[in-house]
């Protein structure tokens, strides 16, 4: 198959150090995604330090054409966010409202995507907090949120120095994140296909 054919996920998220606990687990998420066969992008640390978006100005960076032409493109996304006390942090949120670029296309923000959330944070109510709040943000760009989302407490180490999670739950639950969004994505991809034929 094409690669240009295939569905494609976008993943977003992390923070602006690199390897990041919520870089990590995305990383994790996309993964378990491409290897149902779908294409995947990644903009996390440096990609995310954007321009604090302006809807009323015209001018965007590079990197935030960018990140809207993935937007344009993708048929699912998953988004991972640390938790900065008690919510998404500013660049995931920043990144987000970017999605306001599509407000006037023929598919209206994420309408109709399958999206994946991930909270990390140091204790379970931060990260618990941070995929409500992702879950909640999903729904007004007119995503579906997957029925499973992971929530990481990262205050013990679960990561190893390479980026592979030690945690067996914790492992399952991104992988399962991932395969959701690309088994939904794919669904709606055959759908399309035989309304055609």
């Amino acid at each position: 198959m094409d690669p240009e054919c295939k569905s494609l996920i976008l993943g977003i998220g992390g923070a602006a150090r690199p390897n990041s606990s919520s870089e990590k687990a995305l990383r994790i998420s996309l993964k378990a995604a491409e290897a149902c066969g779908v294409s995947i992008a990644l903009v996390t640390g440096a990609g995310l330090d954007l321009p604090m978006f302006t809807p009323h100005l015209n001018f965007r960076s590079d990197a935030a054409q960018h990140l809207v032409a993935l937007f344009r493109r993708c048929d699912g996304v998953i988004i991972s966010s640390p938790s900065y006390h008690g919510t998404v942090s500013g660049l995931v949120k920043n990144a987000l409202d970017y999605t306001e670029d599509l407000s006037k296309d023929g598919r209206i923000y994420l309408d109709g995507c399958p999206v994946g959330v991930i909270g990390c944070g140091a204790g379970w109510q931060g990260a618990s907090q941070v995929v409500a709040t992702l879950r909640g943000i999903v729904h007004a760009l007119r995503g579906w949120p997957t029925p499973m989302a992971a929530t990481l407490n990262t205050s013990q180490p679960m990561f190893d120095e390479l980026g592979a999670c030690t945690d067996a739950t914790a492992l399952l639950q991104l992988q399962l994140v991932g395969r959701q969004v690309a088994e939904f994505a794919l669904m709606k991809a055959r759908a399309r296909e035989l309304s055609v034929a």
